[in-house]
């Protein structure tokens, strides 16, 4: 019940902000996740040796995330000059101890979450809140599809070594619900695609969602947490919310922006 109370108050201001009020108030929600993923994945790091610079590295996310979105064409150059700041940073701080873990963990938040949620603020301000809020509702289906298709019928582990609860069958539910979703809710908010590609569009966002989710779950185990952090009551932190996005969002971005 803590579930879905958490989601009822929690959805609908997301869709709220997407649907309501202008582009940038998608972006400047995106930075605040980006803020508070970032906290999360720090304390993930940390306890897995590898700690880094908070202050500088959520800096370089939140201008690397809103260039993708604002300035698009300069997101490349924006997205190295990041990176070497994190390194040049890392490096100052550095006291003789080892560099690799550090700087390795504090440089992949800009492809593993400043690139995804400044996606989503992207495909918002470039193509539409409709077709925003499709690749949402596509990801929130298979979710939900793998849980409780998962726990009816799922009997083999899809991971075992890292998510146990995770199933071949709800795995094979995610699928069938992305698909369906895509190809069906496309044909009114994404009809540059034809029908064919968008059910494979949808199969391609359920699977990378799921890989999502393994990554963030393998993190997490290499950190002994069972969530990132205890921000959203039945549901755990920001990560464990965002983790089927993260992987997904620059695919979908990048095939919209080539495709429509």
């Amino acid at each position: 019940m803590t579930r879905v109370l958490s989601a009822a108050a929690f959805l609908p201001i997301v869709f709220g902000v997407i649907w309501f009020l202008a582009p940038i108030w998608t972006l400047a929600f995106a930075e605040v996740l980006l803020l508070l993923a970032v906290i999360e994945y720090s304390g993930i790091a940390a306890r897995t040796d590898a700690p880094f610079t908070r202050i500088t590295t959520a800096t370089a996310a939140a201008v690397s995330c809103a260039a993708l979105s604002l300035v698009p064409s300069q997101f490349p150059a924006v997205l190295m000059v990041a990176g070497v700041g994190i390194a040049v940073v890392e490096l100052s701080r550095s006291r003789q101890r080892a560099m690799l873990a550090p700087v390795s963990a504090a440089l992949l938040t800009l492809p593993y979450l400043a690139l995804p949620l400044g996606a989503l603020a992207a495909i918002r301000a470039q193509s539409g809140r409709e077709v925003l809020v499709l690749f949402l509702v596509t990801v929130m289906a298979s979710d939900t599809a793998q849980y409780y298709g998962g726990r009816a019928f799922g009997r083999r582990p899809l991971a075992p070594t890292i998510s146990p609860k995770k199933t071949v069958a709800g795995a094979v539910f995610g699928f069938a619900a992305g698909m369906v979703v895509l190809g069906v809710a496309g044909e009114w908010w994404l009809p540059g695609l034809d029908v064919g590609f968008r059910v494979l569009l949808g199969a391609m966002i359920a699977g990378l969602g799921i890989v999502g989710d393994l990554f963030e779950s393998s993190l997490k185990r290499a950190a002994d947490l069972k969530d990132a952090s205890a921000l959203i009551p039945g549901h755990g932190g920001i990560l464990d919310r965002l983790d089927g996005i993260l992987f997904a969002a620059p695919v979908y971005y990048a095939i919209v922006h080539l495709t429509t």
